[in-house]
């Protein structure tokens, strides 16, 4: 079993910024990657950034150039500093866990997931 629990997230004005956090306990040795994840109310789920045990990251369009993920593998820890925010990153922001290949970069999520953090960016 895998647990996540993320923190930081918060009411923050459009511009502004906010670093989520995400603890990793359990049996987390086979999965490879560490994924954020947000859903917007009546919208799907849907993968911001993930990253792999050795650091390769895939982004998606909207969080290019504003959104850093990164790991700390000593501490089961996995962040997301988000930058420059806007309105439309208003959403539940998720943390999981699963698998990415490094050449192709693409994200497989395992049914582990944390409770959520809210992240509302609105003046």
């Amino acid at each position: 079993q895998v647990q996540l629990m993320e923190s930081g997230g918060g009411l923050v004005q459009p511009g502004g910024s906010l670093r989520l956090s995400c603890a990793a306990s359990g049996s987390i040795f086979s999965l490879n990657a560490m994924g954020w994840y947000r859903q917007a109310p009546g919208k799907q789920r849907e993968l911001v950034a993930a990253i792999t045990s050795g650091d390769i990251t895939t982004y998606t369009d909207s969080a290019k150039g504003r959104f850093t993920i990164s790991r700390d593998n000593a501490k089961n820890m996995v962040y997301l500093q988000m930058n420059s925010l806007k309105s439309e990153d208003t959403a539940v922001y998720y943390c999981n866990a699963g698998s990415m290949s490094p050449l192709l970069r693409s994200y497989r999520p395992e049914n582990y997931w944390g409770q959520g953090t809210q992240v509302t960016v609105s003046s």
